[in-house]
């Protein structure tokens, strides 16, 4: 990932986080708001509602006390109490439900039978228990009805007043969901009414003041978790699969005389202005996300313009300066820290160009000096000789001529000698300076391994050397010059046969290592020290007694022309191992 890409990628999760952050630390202060006005909403609906029930019981208890208090029910008791005919007032309770606008009434005796019912004329001389709840406050009470259905209803006891026995009346009114209609309540807001008739929640209980509630089961958890504690219980309900269509509910117990829950009043505000609001601020979070990730790209391109394409220029001047390029420069166009530092780099390379330029004479001037004194070394062992010969010959002149021409014929042999010795350090001194270019062809390096062995095998057995030449089954395909690369791997089998004057075991092998064919030349002689490791493949530095220290180093121009590798290490049986890595041609690819 480049330098622009991150700096985008940061701008844009910089931005698009703190609009995340502000968006939902918004929608989660308006959610709040909201369930702050729903809470405070349905506490003043309930406290209302409360306050309907108790002004529906107090005009429930009103119209029995007008009722007992009348001549008609007065005269009623009167009669009862001196032995009257109870059948003769059997259908009295519907004329004075209907008169007094009560949905049920029965006139109970003394003895808690019932006189007359309303709702139920069939009831007659059954008893009905909740005549000791007289003179109380008017409380809710589930009836019975003929066709065997049941209704809730706030009921008051009364006594007829001055009646000896008493007469009692027991009359209320329904609580259903036609009820609900006469309750004020605010726009989003809705009551139902679920009566606890079932054991187990039944939808067809659940009353609402239009219409049914086509989700009742969505309200469930909540009736139930009411119904079982007795107390009000809240949460969100969601009728559809639309968040905008959820709600806040409030679901309150109503209790009746003995405690128990006979309904469940239902108050739920509508969460849409909520979603609507949140779905609003989510818009405009988008929005803005979407306009800061411009802004973060004009951002990321400013500051690439600005920062990262100097450093892409400062990257690929380096570059440059790894593959070689030691005049590389960047182009400077700032003057803050960016241009400081490009202005650095371009001091820097230039200090390393002239160091460079200065090394690279130092190296030279060191090795015109070494060479000088090799030359010298070796110039030196054949012209001391000749000199001496030379002024052998002088004294001779005045030997006798049979002696002068003995005299002579040895010292001209010694010349000849001393001469073609010379003339074979000038060649090897020329083979150096004159490595010839590559001719390179596809070649199987195990193929270059069977030729030089082959050469030296006889050799290796007069001087009691094993030979061990383990390879690859497959091909090894290289492109090398055959006769530059025979010519190494001899100078290698030539130094490992001087390595061990008293016989020992060579191992020359070729096998494949990654993409390279690895061709090893190993010995079990006396080794090599660190020091003479590190410098063995440097020019005119040898180990033995006699020799130009050019072998060596022929072999490493020879693997370096063919873009190989050659190290040395210490050997598994002791010695020194020479180790080749030539490039491998790559499938179907011929020299």
């Amino acid at each position: 990932m480049t330098l622009r890409q991150k700096l985008l990628l940061m701008f844009s999760i910089t931005v698009v986080g703190i609009v995340a952050a502000v968006a939902w630390t918004v929608s989660v202060r308006v959610r709040r708001v909201f369930e702050e006005m729903d809470r405070e909403q349905t506490a003043a609906l309930v406290n209302q509602l409360q306050r309907e029930f108790d002004q529906r019981g107090s005009d429930t208890a009103a119209a029995l006390d007008r009722m007992a208090s009348s001549d008609a029910l007065r005269r009623i008791a009167f009669e009862l109490a001196n032995g009257g005919d109870a059948a003769r007032y059997l259908t009295v309770a519907a004329t004075l439900a209907q008169e007094y606008q009560l949905d049920d009434l029965e006139l109970v005796g003394n003895d808690g039978n019932i006189i007359s019912s309303a709702q139920w004329p069939a009831r007659f001389g059954y008893p009905e228990p909740v005549i000791f709840s007289a003179g109380k406050p008017a409380f809710l009470k589930q009836e019975q009805l003929p066709d065997g259905s049941e209704e809730i209803g706030t009921f008051a006891v009364r006594s007829v007043s001055g009646s000896s026995p008493p007469l009692y009346i027991v009359g209320g009114r329904a609580l259903d969901a036609a009820t609900l209609r006469t309750f004020p309540v605010p726009a989003g807001t809705q009551v139902y009414l679920y009566r606890n008739l079932t054991a187990e929640f039944d939808p067809g209980n659940f009353g609402a003041p239009v219409q049914a509630v086509s989700s009742a089961t969505a309200y469930r958890q909540l009736v139930d978790q009411a119904r079982a504690s007795g107390q009000n219980a809240e949460g969100v309900v969601y009728p559809t699969l639309r968040r905008q269509d959820s709600v806040n509910a409030t679901a309150i117990p109503l209790k009746g005389a003995n405690g128990g829950v006979l309904a469940v009043l239902v108050v739920s505000n509508s969460r849409r202005g909520m979603v609507e609001v949140q779905n609003h601020i989510r818009a405009i979070a988008y929005g803005v996300a979407g306009i800061g990730i411009l802004f973060a790209v004009v951002m990321s391109l400013w500051i690439a313009a600005r920062v990262s394409r100097p450093i892409e220029q400062l990257a690929r001047a380096a570059s440059q300066v790894a593959a070689g390029d030691w005049h590389a420069r960047v182009e400077i166009h700032t003057r803050d820290e960016v241009g400081v530092l490009a202005e650095t780099f371009n001091h820097m390379t230039e200090q390393l160009a002239e160091q460079r330029e200065r090394l690279v004479q130092s190296e030279r001037v060191a090795a015109w000096r070494e060479l000088a004194r090799r030359l010298a070394h070796e110039l030196k062992n054949p012209l001391f000789p000749l000199q001496i010969t030379v002024e052998n010959m002088t004294r001779a002149r005045a030997l006798p001529p049979q002696e002068f021409d003995e005299v002579f014929a040895e010292s001209a042999a010694t010349l000849r000698a001393e001469i073609e010795n010379l003339k074979a350090i000038i060649a090897r001194f020329s083979d150096f300076s004159k490595m010839p270019k590559p001719q390179v062809e596809t070649i199987d390096a195990r193929d270059a391994v069977r030729r030089v062995t082959a050469l030296y095998e006889p050799a290796l057995r007069e001087k009691r050397i094993n030979l061990r030449v383990p390879m690859d089954k497959e091909p090894l395909l290289i492109s090398a010059d055959p006769e530059l690369l025979h010519r190494a791997l001899s100078n290698l089998v030539l130094n490992a046969m001087d390595a061990m004057p008293e016989g020992g075991t060579l191992t020359v092998s070729a096998a494949q290592q990654g993409d390279a064919a690895r061709i090893s030349v190993a010995d079990s002689g006396a080794g090599l020290t660190p020091e003479e490791c590190e410098r063995l493949f440097t020019p005119y530095y040898t180990t033995k007694q006699h020799g130009t220290g050019l072998g060596l180093a022929i072999v490493q121009s020879v693997v370096a022309d063919h873009h190989g590798t050659i190290a040395v290490e210490r050997g598994e049986n002791g010695g020194a191992r020479f180790v080749i890595d030539l490039p491998l041609l790559a499938a179907g690819v011929t020299a």
